[in-house]
């Protein structure tokens, strides 16, 4: 049995399935198969879109169910996906969450470019050129909160020039807001390990640079270290004493005794720390991870640089998977 029709995460495991066991007095995945199989349809161009289809996506109860249902589309262009029935049955309200997200985007950008007399499709279609960031998988990666120089400040400006004009953003508005969100979870979540030292590994908004300038981790770490949590930190990019400008004045004011907290390398903060939490990616902190991680020791990963938590050692959580 294939699925199509749009249904809410964990239906068709929670409810459909039992309805079909009860019914047929028979049992999912060993007298017959299920699979969800969301439809990707504009409406006005069904025909052509399910023919040319940018992606088949086939969730499976197990792999006979996918091979099953796999072979109805053999004819069909276009690469096809399988995985599991709650990720298909997902997939389908981000796909239309995110549509609906470009139309209201696109809209309070436009709002704002009439107010101040610009053409706000010239805007969109130069936008629309960008595929190496703006259209793109690069920053649509779960994970932990934005920061840096750009993004906040720059939302910042452009809300305030809207409420200048007298122009409503709800969307661009609640951009840093969710991002606030997303910050205190992670500090609820450290907050659960309480008198355990806690390390972090990465102390820039992003892999690869020196700039702490409105880092989302550097909020974290003061809220923990007010909460009396013994902290450690470790950045390979970052050296307090090489520091200068803005740079230095930022971590000056947010946290003036950082280069007290400092370690020498991952492995010495591994080793020193009861909760490690991982806020940047780098080949160094995997190897460091996988091969230094204790039994009793807890991982909070904030971007997924462990893929397959079960050959870490120690507890493992994940931000948001």
């Amino acid at each position: 049995m294939a699925i199509r029709s749009t249904v809410l995460p964990g239906t068709v495991e929670g409810d459909v399935i039992p309805i079909l066991e009860r019914h047929s007095q028979k049992a999912a995945g060993r007298d017959f198969g299920v699979c969800m199989v969301p439809e990707f349809l504009r409406e006005g161009s069904s025909v052509s879109d399910f023919f040319n289809p940018a992606k088949t996506v086939i969730g499976e109860l197990d792999t006979r169910s996918g091979d099953k249902v796999q072979e109805a589309f053999t004819d069909i262009p276009g690469p096809v996906i399988r995985a599991r029935l709650k990720v298909a049955e997902t997939l389908k309200y981000a796909d239309n969450a995110f549509h609906a997200l470009k139309v209201t985007f696109a809209n309070e950008i436009g709002n704002i470019c009439k107010e101040i007399g610009c053409d706000s499709h010239q805007v969109m279609d130069i936008f629309c050129m960008d595929r190496k960031l703006n259209l793109s998988p690069y920053y649509l990666k779960p994970g932990f909160a934005f920061g840096g120089s750009c993004l906040p400040k720059d939302l910042r400006a452009i809300t305030y020039k809207a409420k200048t004009l007298d122009v409503s953003t709800p969307l661009l508005d609640a951009v840093l807001e969710s991002n606030r969100k997303q910050i205190a979870k992670v500090v609820r979540t450290l907050l659960s390990y309480k008198g355990r030292n806690l390390g972090f590994l990465g102390l820039s908004f992003k892999h690869g640079t020196d700039d702490l300038r409105e880092s989302p981790i550097l909020e974290v770490i003061e809220t923990m270290i007010g909460k009396g949590f013994g902290v450690s930190i470790y950045d390979q990019y970052v050296s307090i004493a090489k520091l200068i400008g803005s740079n230095k004045e930022y971590i000056e004011k947010e946290i003036p005794h950082v280069s007290s907290l400092m370690c020498s390398s991952a492995r010495q903060l591994i080793e020193q720390s009861d909760v490690i939490v991982v806020s940047t990616s780098s080949d160094e902190f995997r190897e460091a991870l996988t091969n230094g991680v204790r039994n009793d020791q807890v991982v909070v990963d904030l971007v997924r640089i462990v893929r397959e938590p079960a050959a870490l050692k120690g507890a493992y959580h994940g931000i948001c998977w």
